[in-house]
């Protein structure tokens, strides 16, 4: 089974929306990791529902499939970033956070994509571990709960620096989710964050992690710095986990995100999948 890609619209923010997808599909992915920003389909704007399904058939002229992606970084709150999150110690923060996130499991319902992504959020340095992590589970709880009943996929993406920040810390919380009495959410593994914790190989992850992907994010990285880097300019081994990805049987989209490369995304983004292509495993290398 070959491995399918798509292209995150972050990676693209200085085109209009129509026409970075159409340099997606254009440049040959099977897909787009859509994140929902103020000029990339903003959730908040007027006729949310009639923008939903305009979007669903563009995406099926197109013939890309979708993952939702929430990390805007100035979307709800102008003057912080990425603020507020689901362990803001504000409640009617955390309720603009979780309205944020229904409205990304509705878009995702609407257009048949595959899955949400979203993380926790970084601990304010007022706000507790006791304190945040029941904030976090019960807004996870109620979250996975809403897209179940809508038949979507809901992936946690550990992030460094936040409360959530590995593998194992996402293991914990979706143990907690599940012991709250709600339906369970799968992992979205960014596999350079690998690298910045230094927890495991990113081979390693996705081989002890493919039952539970959800959505897989792809990018080079420094080991130990936190930046989305073009694809042989960092230390992860992309080859290894193409070969991982293969071996489990991954039909999922696989989402290339390189957020600091906008203003070249003309090149970028054909020249990432072309990257990719070129070191696809072969069936001797998935069968070794």
């Amino acid at each position: 089974m070959a491995l399918r890609f798509a292209y995150n619209t972050n990676g693209v923010s200085n085109h209009r929306f129509e026409d970075a997808l159409r340099l997606i599909a254009d440049s040959g992915y099977d897909g787009v990791a859509l994140t929902l920003d103020h000029h990339h389909f903003d959730p908040f704007a007027p006729d949310f529902e009639q923008r939903s399904g305009q979007l669903a058939a563009l995406l099926e002229r197109l013939g890309l499939g979708l993952v939702v992606e929430t990390g805007a970084r100035f979307l709800l709150d102008p003057r912080r970033k990425h603020e507020p999150t689901l362990i803001t110690p504000d409640a009617a923060g955390r309720a603009r956070r979780l309205e944020f996130l229904e409205r990304a499991v509705d878009v995702c319902a609407t257009c048949r994509g595959e899955a949400v992504s979203f993380w926790a959020g970084v601990p304010r340095a007022e706000v507790t571990q006791e304190a945040a992590w029941p904030w976090l589970v019960d807004a996870v709880a109620r979250l996975s709960e809403y897209a179940a009943a809508r038949g979507v996929v809901l992936a946690v993406e550990p992030e460094p620096g936040m409360l959530v920040d590995t593998v194992d810390g996402w293991s914990l919380l979706q143990a907690r989710v599940v012991a709250a009495g709600a339906p369970p959410v799968r992992l979205a593994l960014d596999v350079g964050h690998l690298l910045v914790t230094g927890e495991r190989a990113p081979a390693e992850a996705v081989r002890e992690f493919a039952p539970v992907l959800g959505t897989v994010a792809l990018e080079d990285m420094k080991r130990g710095v936190h930046e989305h880097l073009p694809f042989g300019e960092g230390d992860v081994d992309v080859p290894s986990v193409l070969r991982e990805l293969t071996r489990a049987g991954y039909d999922r989209l696989v989402c290339v995100e390189l957020s600091r490369d906008a203003h070249r995304a003309h090149q970028m983004v054909p020249g990432a999948l072309e990257w990719l292509r070129a070191r696809l495993p072969t069936g001797a290398e998935v069968a070794a």
